[in-house]
């Protein structure tokens, strides 16, 4: 029986991709911070790499669903025998590259030096990695950006917006990114490749907004204001720290295109993406472990 390992097993796209393995008749160990419980087919570890449960000597794929730079870390000293990696990345590679915001720069910074490490190691011990690259992350509760919308506008019942919002966006749903690891497992063109995972639907970012507040019950409004009047807004949020995290560039990225291709990986492992059709349960917090 083939046999995966996979990390960030209790996440938002972990789960998802655990209801496919076994359903492949696939033998599952996966990791969680969080106590899991068994089921047929599925064992679970508890731990993280901070705190490494033993694992098994080897498997026939890892699949990492959690932070990249924290497995590229680990795989670089690890003894596991795996001929397969499958490892989630972020387009943040390329978006936040050339950011005004220092920290957003040094994330973009430490995904591009863990996509590196890993096609390196992997290289070295004759195993094939793939890194795939999410765009905008929802449908389960869990994400840092329409969840929080969500959340936002229950909570104001209203949600605000500076005008000429318009930065084209591509929402992926978490289901298609679990579909798109598990297609591209036994893909080998896909060997020593990173692939962009956009939603199958581009939208103003002003609209991806509207059709979140228009599937919450009731519709919360969206309030668009003049830059300077927002920019107060913004700042009295910070200061209450109910916008913590939303700074400068993100508002700026706001009005610019984070448009990619998803050709390639439709090429090479029939990837296919919903369009966005949210609905309120999407943004339903959930209190389960991202890895």
């Amino acid at each position: 029986m083939r046999h995966a390992l996979v990390f960030g097993g209790s996440g938002q796209i972990g789960r998802p991709l655990l209801g496919l393995l076994r359903r492949d008749g696939w033998r599952v160990s996966a990791l969680s911070r969080s106590p899991q419980t068994d089921q047929p087919g599925l064992h679970w570890l508890q731990g993280g790499f901070d705190a490494m449960p033993n694992l098994p000597a080897g498997v026939d794929v890892v699949v990492s669903c959690g932070p990249l730079d924290g497995f590229a870390s680990w795989y670089r000293d690890a003894r596991l025998r795996a001929p397969r990696v499958v490892a989630f990345g972020s387009t943040s590679v390329d978006t936040k590259l050339g950011s005004a915001d220092a920290h957003e720069r040094d994330v973009a910074r430490r995904l591009r030096d863990a996509e590196a490490s890993l096609f390196v190691e992997a290289a070295e011990r004759d195993a094939a990695a793939t890194v795939l690259r999410p765009t905008l992350v929802y449908g389960a509760g869990r994400d840092a950006t329409l969840t929080r919308i969500a959340a936002l506008a229950r909570r104001w019942r209203r949600f605000p917006l500076p005008r000429g919002a318009n930065g084209l966006r591509q929402p992926v749903h978490v289901d298609d990114l679990a579909a798109a690891a598990f297609a591209s497992m036994g893909s080998s063109v896909t060997h020593g490749r990173a692939y962009a995972l956009p939603g199958g639907e581009t939208l103003a970012y002003r609209e991806m907004v509207a059709r979140v507040l228009a599937a919450l019950d009731p519709p919360p409004a969206m309030i668009e204001l003049p830059s300077p009047l927002f920019n107060l807004a913004l700042l009295a949020a910070q200061a209450s720290g109910r916008a913590s995290g939303l700074g400068e560039a993100a508002v700026r990225r706001m009005r610019n295109d984070l448009v990619f291709d998803a050709t390639p990986a439709r090429r090479d492992f029939g990837y296919a993406a919903r369009d966005f059709a949210p609905t309120a349960a999407m943004f339903e917090p959930r209190g389960d472990e991202a890895a």
